[in-house]
């Protein structure tokens, strides 16, 4: 048996580096779709939580009256985004800097879920991993089958 070459043994190592970081991303994956949806089955029972039929689930803190965006606006926000298990992502009201963001631009559970607010209103939104980032995640920041939870008032509809 010939010895490996340098190259090769690198190009070995990496292969089998990769291998195991796809199986552990599996089983991470299937892990968060499992307690996902046992999160959003036992969220959807508590007093004030709405479902939608496509499975987004949202409480009203506060609720004004006005125009609503649709998905063609640009929205300024205030948010706080976490992972279900307390991991914070995103933070606006701590940083007092809101986010302007076109509509279109934004994952499709939260397009779904301003669409139901007029300015100055206040919900907090639990986002099923289909209507956020599926099964691929984004990397390190956010897993694959990740249910994610928003706090976020419409400041404004531009």
């Amino acid at each position: 048996m010939r010895a490996l070459r340098r190259c090769e043994a690198l190009a070995l190592f990496t292969e089998m580096a990769n291998r195991e970081k796809k199986q552990r991303s599996k089983g991470s994956a299937g892990n968060n779709r499992k307690s996902g949806e046992d999160f959003l089955e036992m969220n959807a029972k508590k007093e004030g939580v709405i479902e939608t039929e496509s499975g987004l689930q949202y409480m009203v803190v506060e609720q004004t009256d006005g125009a609503k965006p649709d998905e063609w606006s640009t929205v300024e926000i205030h948010q706080r985004a976490l992972l279900l298990n307390g991991t914070l992502l995103e933070d606006t009201y701590r940083l007092n800097q809101t986010s302007t963001v076109a509509m279109n631009e934004l994952i499709e559970g939260l397009q779904e879920g301003l669409q139901l607010m007029s300015a100055g209103s206040r919900y907090k939104f639990w986002v099923p991993a289909e209507l956020a980032w599926g099964r691929k995640g984004t990397g390190n920041k956010i897993p694959p089958n990740a249910v994610l939870h928003f706090d976020i008032r419409l400041m404004s509809i531009r």
